[in-house]
């Protein structure tokens, strides 16, 4: 079945909330719900260090909260690695990297549209990774294959597992790194990065796609064999439109977009309300179907969601938990609207 559209909801996993009941609670109001990722309850649960589990050569500090790489002590697990590639729950995401994620595979959700996981992606983990010489491993030419290959093992087997829950089950790889890529970097040319990416999500099975807050190479993310794409709209929504090409060819291969339009960092939001933020988004509609983009089409294939995540606002998780609420409000409106009920 493809991908729900029709201006349903869902969110970003990264959540600020402490208690894990009311995180869970929250993923949960969403159309199409996740299991959230909880930093501020354990380090685990930082996006970066959960994609490491079993990755070998991890130096992994609890203590001083660091993330890094030793290439002798990736020679030393190597071969464990190996010894495991071919077992699933070696690459199953465990009790100590998330408390919920195990709890949310536990719930019956054959009745929502559709759910969904995350994985740090393998571009962003590179660069945020560095070795015993500060640099990032994506630019270790030895490292990055494995890297891919390993990253995919285990979006494909908690894509498994998810749809074991729910048949229409997709993932998201979370790849804030990618806005930094085609710019000029030392060690990694934008070739190398197409060509990885390609072979990146070649790798994972569908339903697949991409989650960023920053401002890519567009064409060349909407040109990638990806089924779904989340946004932020709300920042990068003016941009976004100028390639109206590309989004009408990702439209039509049956692609989803979903529309990141409710700030949840507390200054924009309180600046903001719903009508501000539907004109805005009709507006980026509007200057799609001008460029000769079916609105349909468009809002057949649209799902709504936060704009970004947030862990440090001023009041903890009450902006974050408004900016969910706002978001539902906001789909309800624009599904009447647009008799999509």
């Amino acid at each position: 079945m493809p991908l729900p559209g029709n201006l349903l909801t869902t969110a970003m996993a990264v959540m600020p909330h402490k208690n894990v009941d009311r995180a869970l609670e929250l993923a949960l109001s969403m159309d199409v719900p996740f299991w959230p990722q909880l930093p501020l309850v354990s380090y685990y649960e930082d996006m970066y260090v959960q994609a490491s589990e079993h990755f070998p050569g991890i130096v992994l500090d609890m203590d001083k909260r660091t993330l890094r790489f030793s290439m002798d002590k990736f020679m030393n697990e190597f071969e464990e690695t190996m010894a495991h590639f071919h077992e699933p729950e070696y690459f199953d995401i465990s009790d100590t990297y998330s408390v919920v994620y195990k709890r949310f595979l536990s719930m019956d959700l054959s009745g929502r549209p559709a759910i969904r996981g995350q994985l740090e992606g393998p571009i962003s983990f590179g660069l945020y990774v560095v070795d015993q010489d500060d640099r990032p491993i994506l630019f270790n030419d030895t490292i990055r294959p494995f890297m891919l290959e390993f990253m995919a093992k285990r979006a494909n087997v908690q894509l498994n597992r998810l749809k074991k829950r729910n048949p229409n089950a997709f993932m998201y790889m979370d790849e804030p790194g990618l806005q930094f890529i085609f710019s000029a970097m030392a060690g990694y040319t934008d070739v190398a990065a197409r060509a990885d990416m390609e072979w990146f999500f070649s790798m994972i099975e569908r339903p697949r796609g991409v989650h960023l807050c920053g401002n890519p190479d567009w064409d060349f993310l909407l040109g990638l064999d990806i089924d779904i794409l989340s946004l932020d709209i709300h920042t990068n929504g003016e941009v976004f439109v100028c390639y109206a090409a590309s989004i009408r060819d990702f439209l039509e291969r049956g692609g989803t977009l979903v529309w990141g339009i409710v700030p949840t960092n507390f200054e924009p939001f309180e600046k903001d309300n719903i009508d501000s933020l539907q004109k805005r988004l009709e507006e980026a509609w509007r200057s799609l179907q001008e460029s000769g983009i079916d609105l349909e089409l468009l809002v057949s294939r649209s799902m709504l969601s936060p704009a970004t995540c947030c862990l440090v606002n001023p009041d903890g998780d009450k902006t974050v938990e408004k900016a969910f609420e706002m978001v539902q409000n906001l789909s309800s409106m624009l599904r009447e609207q647009y008799n999509l009920l």
